[in-house]
């Protein structure tokens, strides 16, 4: 499976993105998916997962009510709406492909990773 993320710039705080991850080669329509960011000097941290039909879905705290994961099969799509962007939020993100079907936080549940799209809120 190869991910390639998409969708990163740079925003103001306050402002929206919404980022994609488009799978090929081998889909992962049946392996649930995750969004994961990794900030400046920090290690990478997870951000949320949802599972393979799309309906499961988990989050860290800190984006609660602001981001929302989902994915769409037939396009073989991830995505991550971001909204309300807080300057915290600048990080890469990077999608990733779970080995199972339910979503999950931990990273080493993911096998294949894409490259990373770059978040930039300014304040």
């Amino acid at each position: 499976v190869q991910l390639q993320a998409s969708g990163g710039g740079l925003v103001q705080a306050g402002a929206s993105l919404r980022l994609s991850c488009a799978a090929s080669g081998r889909t992962a329509s049946n392996n649930a998916m995750g969004w994961f960011r990794q900030a400046p000097g920090k290690e990478r941290e997870f951000v949320a997962s949802i599972g393979w039909r799309g309906v499961s879905t988990v989050y860290v705290d800190f984006v609660k009510g602001r981001f929302t994961i989902s994915r769409d099969n037939a396009k073989n799509t991830l995505y991550l709406t971001m909204n309300s962007l807080k300057p915290e939020d600048t990080a890469v993100y990077y999608c990733a492909t779970s080995l199972t079907s339910t979503p999950s936080r931990t990273s080493d549940r993911y096998r294949y990773w894409g490259q990373g799209t770059l978040v930039t809120v300014s304040s």
